[in-house]
């Protein structure tokens, strides 16, 4: 007994990941820098709000990194700026001391991104399982 495979699916299937794969890297690093973008912007307005008069300039030292390690890895890295005015304040602004209660300013803000972070990447995963 002998059993016959109609090939022409699997093909098609394999020429759809070809072309999905590609495109799923560069929509991953949009939304990861689109997500990076988003939590800045609402951590700058967060520390913004809750800083005040006792570190006016903190707010403007918050940014962001892109780093990629390979073609699937892609990581951004948010937080203020050490070497800028009021930048070292971050640690003490973010989490707290011992006599001031934590902002979580970035917190808050990555809070905020996280669901629709994961929803952009779910699109993203549809779209490339996507082939019929």
């Amino acid at each position: 007994m002998s059993a016959r495979f109609n090939m022409s699916d699997v093909r098609r299937l394999e020429r759809h990941l070809a072309r999905a794969i590609p495109r799923a890297r560069r929509d991953a690093r949009a939304v990861t820098m689109r997500g990076a973008m988003n939590i800045k912007q609402d951590w700058q307005a967060n520390a913004r709000a809750s800083s005040g008069r006792h570190a006016p300039h903190y707010p403007r030292t918050i940014g962001f990194d892109i780093a990629a390690y390979g073609p699937d890895i892609v990581m951004a890295v948010i937080g203020p700026d050490k070497g800028g005015p009021q930048g070292a304040l971050g640690n003490i602004l973010e989490y707290g001391s011992v006599k001031n209660p934590p902002h979580r300013d970035g917190g808050r803000a990555l809070d905020a991104e996280e669901p629709r972070f994961e929803a952009q990447m779910a699109i993203i995963v549809a779209r490339g399982l996507a082939w019929w």
